[in-house]
């Protein structure tokens, strides 16, 4: 025992002295560095790039993230028998987005400019620009490339929630292939890019106008061009099959936020401006959720859930592009309005009998205009130029309406117009040309024994729902779409 003991005392003297030794050794080393040079700029320049870079990776890891709330959301808010067609849709939505916007899309959204209307460079970015500096950034184009493919993505995956249950999915691939070449980069371009709206004093901080209004202009004239699901009862929305599934992914959608609009600051060095952004991305949230759950009240003297998850996510939405510019209190009430709106205009598109099985155009598209519209309405002056893209010099010093401001609105009004009208041309001849190959909407089978059954031979609840293996082939003829309304 006592020889036990003394190894022990013996042991636990050599790791003392090691440590001892080990200090000394550090402090040495700490002298030798103290008297070494001061830090160069070189140093603190690598420092802010650092910096920056892992602040705009983590917050497009965040909105990378808001894929699995669209699926969520989607999957929850549909029938049963579309659940699997719609998280596939969802899913393979971001692989195929990546591929198409490393090809070709982030050149033309961020290359060098031509004429205001396209990029030309940046086209399949790699190894010879890893430490390319982005222009005006402290970042490299390719940290640049993965923030704004995480945007991409965002738009054609407000498509798919409108046109769910009975889009053919090679159709689903094509458009959303298009969607990511070449509808979405141009309009990025001319708001972020350099382009001709940039250069009119435009100002989008975040994508109301460049996501969101994109992707839902885009879903509207998709789910027209679709036609309604098979037993759609208009002035009726079908319930939600999962509300759990629904809530789940807008708390997801919400919490990714935090990147889509803190992280287009594109750099952590005005902390100031990131917690601004942050606190109104907070309160637009919670004015449309507070705004829509009283709303309906109102209207039906029910506590709504599917409503106010609706609210929430147009909040977010209208506050995605002033919310570098506007007061707190501003944020507040762009979110009651938005609150309103959503419900407002979810009642016209059924009046209009178009089938959004998800509101995708209530929630992004109406209220993508209108938080374009509102940075002309409560811009703060001198605020315009928060951020790496609002570099329109035409409204240098220009407020909002409400602080005497009388050009600023003229122009969010021209850049939503014409981002409109531009996804309206390309939707129709799009989804035109899918329709005329019969790659529209999925055959009428699929209305039957339903699209997950049909197009992927699986259910999500096999033991609620079983598959039909008889009825889903492997080989089907091309889909045919009827006329709209059928």
């Amino acid at each position: 025992m006592k020889r036990y003991n003394r190894m022990w005392r013996r042991i636990m003297f050599m790791a003392i002295a090691t440590v001892i030794l080990a200090m000394f050794g550090m402090r040495a080393t700490f002298a030798q560095d103290a008297s070494a040079a001061t830090p160069t700029m070189e140093d603190l320049t690598a420092v802010k790039v650092s910096i920056d870079t892992a602040w705009v990776l983590l917050t497009g890891f965040l909105v990378f993230f808001m894929q699995c709330g669209f699926a969520m959301l989607e999957t929850g808010l549909i029938h049963q028998k579309g659940a699997a067609n719609a998280l596939l849709e969802n899913f393979i939505d971001a692989g195929l987005t990546a591929l198409c916007w490393w090809a070709v899309g982030f050149g033309i959204a961020f290359g060098t400019d031509s004429g205001g209307i396209i990029g030309t460079s940046y086209f399949f970015p790699g190894m010879a620009h890893m430490n390319e500096t982005f222009p005006g950034l402290n970042i490299s184009v390719l940290t640049m490339f993965f923030f704004q493919f995480a945007f991409a993505a965002t738009a054609s995956t407000i498509t798919t929630g409108a046109m769910a249950e009975r889009t053919d999915f090679i159709g689903d691939l094509i458009y959303s292939a298009l969607i990511a070449i070449f509808i979405y980069p141009v309009v990025a371009h001319w708001a972020w890019g350099g382009g001709w709206l940039s250069q009119q004093g435009f100002h989008d901080f975040a994508g109301s106008t460049v996501v969101h209004t994109v992707g839902g202009v885009i879903a509207i004239w998709g789910a027209w061009m679709l036609g309604p699901r098979k037993g759609k009862v208009w002035g009726k929305i079908p319930p939600a099959h999962n509300l759990g599934y629904a809530t789940l992914g807008t708390m997801i959608l919400w919490f990714g936020w935090y990147g889509f609009n803190p992280g287009s600051t594109l750099g952590a060095g005005s902390p100031g401006l990131i917690a601004l952004v942050t606190l109104n991305t907070t309160l637009g949230a919670a004015g449309g959720a507070m705004a829509t759950i009283l709303f309906m009240y109102a209207r039906t003297g029910k506590w709504d859930l599917a409503g106010s998850l609706n609210g929430t996510l147009a909040g977010l939405v209208a506050i995605t592009a002033p919310c570098a510019f506007v007061e707190p209190w501003a944020a507040v009430v762009i979110g009651l309005v938005a609150g309103i709106l959503v419900i407002l205009a979810a009642d016209v598109v059924e009046k209009i009998k178009v089938d959004d099985p998800v509101g995708a155009f209530a929630v992004h598209g109406a209220n993508g205009i209108w938080g374009t519209i509102a940075i002309g309405i409560f811009a703060v002056p001198g605020m315009l130029f928060a951020g790496p893209f609002a570099a329109g010099g035409a409204m240098e010093g220009q407020g909002g309406l409400l602080y005497g401001g009388t050009s600023l609105l003229g122009v969010q009004v021209l850049g939503s117009l014409s981002t409109i009208i531009y996804c309206s041309v390309t939707a129709v001849l799009m989804f035109g040309l899918l329709k005329v190959i019969g790659r529209l909407r999925v055959h009428a089978k699929a209305d039957e024994i339903g699209i997950d059954n049909y197009e992927h031979g699986v259910s999500l609840w096999p033991d609620v729902l079983p598959p039909d293996d008889g009825d889903s082939p492997a080989v089907k003829a091309p889909a045919t779409a009827g006329a709209i309304g059928d």
